[in-house]
């Protein structure tokens, strides 16, 4: 390709990916978080669920609670023996995921108020949004418990994040209020569990020595255990109901953990579809952030994440553009492809181990100017055939069309000459300047026209070649530019039909008058092919004492009043590919001029080539 549209090309390229990888990098959300969310999904389907937190316990208001206590919302004064039950029990810290804004009776609120007093304890608040450049939630309005219970429990925001399919991927651990930076429900929870609060750092949270990286915003990258139900769960009936026969009494599984109390009940808690449960009840989504908070096990989503998906987006883009740049079309696509298979095994390995790499924006990032680019060159190569066809095409008028495609196809093609046996043949026409004299410049090159169409049409058909144009003569080659076995009967039968079909045209042309005889001598030997001529100008020609003794015997056949003179080397060569003996109707011993040895030939006139053709 132009080197103009390859700057131009890699730098759009880069242009694309260092937009969409700086996009990534400032949270800006896009179509392509959908893509992902499905690779996500994916990844998390190939590790499968994991082994559930230890600490942390949840006491679901179900269905078997509203059919043994009564209908939802359980009645405060209900839930304060709930919550009573639950301290009994030797829970650590509760986290309650119930809105409990408004007010009931007022004993009911101050007995709740009382039981949650009794141990550490987050209420879940909520609140609406504002639509703000932050990354961080902002605050518009905020729905708190009742006065009579928020003043003896903290009071924590449970808004979660969900994907466009309304998958919670993330929870927010602070929110951004008029009274300044919140924590949230979560982040409520594990620190009073931990026995302090979270130290708020740069890039994520710390508890004593222990540091969390979160992703933008402070946001937790949710890491599932399982479907619904993985982390442990007690019934609030069995707790409520202690003799109801439950298998293990439920205080024994509260002692020294994080109770997570919330509705469960079909119909009546929120519910979210995660990767592992369509419809997994909010009070575990909740405990799933607060889990991940006490044991550290949150997906590691965070700025460097972010930098090393954008820095692979950038390299997947430039190596792919590169490859299609330099490599044949087929295997560039194969290297690219395995990039990007490799960076979903990359993806795949870290996210066994939690780290969660943005699988889909390499791909979004490299596949329109990678593809852009097969287009481009696929246009541009196909320009380039066109302009190589055409420049083939101009080459094969100069040169034989055999030569002029080995030529394009390796252009070192006799830069070192090389040396092989060959079948020469020489044809020339006797009387010829005599009629070009009276035809004149432009008849004769008419006449020489039809002349070497017909010499052209004759060692084609043979599998030969023209070596080169003498005017009313010709130089033909078989075995070049590679020898075959064949080479010897084919130039024979070449020589008789050229006698043939030259004299049948002079006779039809009223030429015959002018051009006394036609001439045709033939010989094979050792040739040298080679390049002849100045490096800026040079052709393809045939030269040794093969080459001049074949153009000899035109002298031959004038002096013997034969049409054809063909070497016995050339008949005998013949008779090699045929097995059959062929017996010229002369064969003589003749001098060579310039030439030492004499030369045996067999001589045929111009009546006689008829019958020599069937060989």
């Amino acid at each position: 390709m132009p080197v103009a549209i390859v700057v131009l090309a890699l730098g759009i390229g880069m242009f694309w990916a260092g937009s969409l990888a700086g996009a990534h990098l400032s949270g800006t959300a896009s179509v392509i978080d959908r893509f992902e969310t499905v690779l996500l999904d994916l990844r998390i389907s190939l590790t499968g669920p994991r082994p559930p937190p230890g600490d942390v316990v949840i006491v679901a208001i179900d269905d078997e609670t509203l059919d043994a206590v009564g209908p939802y919302p359980l009645p405060r004064d209900r839930l304060a023996e709930l919550v009573t039950r639950i301290a009994q029990a030797g829970a650590r810290a509760l986290a309650v995921d119930i809105l409990l804004f408004g007010s009931s009776r007022a004993e009911d609120d101050r007995s709740l108020g009382r039981a949650i007093g009794t141990l550490p304890t987050v209420i879940a608040g909520a609140a609406q949004m504002q639509e703000a450049a932050s990354i961080v939630p902002v605050v518009r309005t905020m729905l708190s418990p009742a006065p009579a219970i928020a003043d003896v429990a903290a009071v924590g925001l449970a808004n979660i994040v969900t994907d466009t399919g309304g998958t919670p991927r993330h929870i927010p651990t602070l929110f951004l209020a008029e009274t300044g930076l919140q924590p949230s429900f979560g982040l409520h929870a594990a620190g009073m569990f931990q026995g302090e609060p979270a130290t708020i750092t740069g890039s994520g949270l710390r508890f004593g020595t222990r540091t969390i990286p979160l992703d933008l915003g402070w946001h937790l990258a949710l890491n599932y255990y399982g479907p619904g139900g993985t982390i442990a769960t007690v019934s609030a009936r069995d707790l409520l109901l202690p003799d109801a026969g439950a298998e293990v009494p439920a205080a024994a599984v509260l002692d020294g953990r994080m109770v997570v109390l919330g509705v469960s009940a079909t119909a009546v808690g929120d519910r979210f579809s995660t990767p592992f449960d369509p419809v997994m009840p909010g009070v575990e989504v909740q405990a799933t952030g607060i889990a991940n908070l006490m044991d550290g096990t949150p997906l590691v989503r965070d700025t460097q994440t972010r930098i090393l998906d954008g820095v692979a987006a950038f390299i997947i883009t430039l190596l792919g553009m590169l490859a299609v740049i330099t490599l044949p079309l087929a295997p560039a696509s194969v290297f690219y492809l395995l990039l990007l298979t490799g960076w979903l095994a990359v993806c795949t390995v870290l996210f066994s181990n939690g780290t969660w790499l943005n699988g889909a924006l390499p791909f979004a990032a490299s596949l329109p100017p990678v593809i852009g680019l097969i287009i481009t060159r696929q246009i541009a190569d196909r320009i380039q055939s066109r302009r190589d066809h055409r420049a083939q095409e101009a080459l094969s008028r100069f040169q034989s069309p055999r030569l002029a495609r080995r030529i394009a196809e390796d252009p070192s093609f006799l830069e070192i000459p090389q040396e092989q046996t060959a079948a020469i043949l020489f044809v020339d026409l006797s009387g010829y300047t005599r009629l070009s004299e009276s035809l004149g410049a432009s008849k004769t090159r008419d006449f020489l026209k039809e002349f070497h169409t017909i010499v052209v049409n004759v060692v084609s058909v043979h599998e030969g070649l023209v070596l080169d144009f003498m005017g009313d003569g010709a130089m033909l080659g078989f075995g070049v530019p590679e020898a075959d076995r064949q080479d010897p009967l084919r130039a024979l039968r070449c020589a008789f039909q050229l006698e043939r079909d030259i004299s049948a045209w002079l006779l039809s042309s009223g030429r015959a008058a002018d051009i006394s005889q036609v001439r045709v001598g033939a010989h094979i030997g050792q040739v040298v092919l080679s390049r002849l001529g100045h490096d800026s100008q040079q052709q393809i020609a045939a030269t040794g004492d093969c080459v001049n003794v074949a153009s000899r015997l035109l002298e031959v056949s004038r002096n013997h009043f034969a049409s054809v003179v063909v070497s016995a080397d050339l008949i005998r060569a013949a008779e090699t590919v045929t097995g059959t003996q062929m017996t010229p109707p002369r064969l003589e011993t003749v001098p060579i001029r310039g030439r030492r040895q004499e030369l045996q030939v067999g001589l045929w006139t111009a009546g006689e080539t008829e019958a020599a053709a069937r060989v």
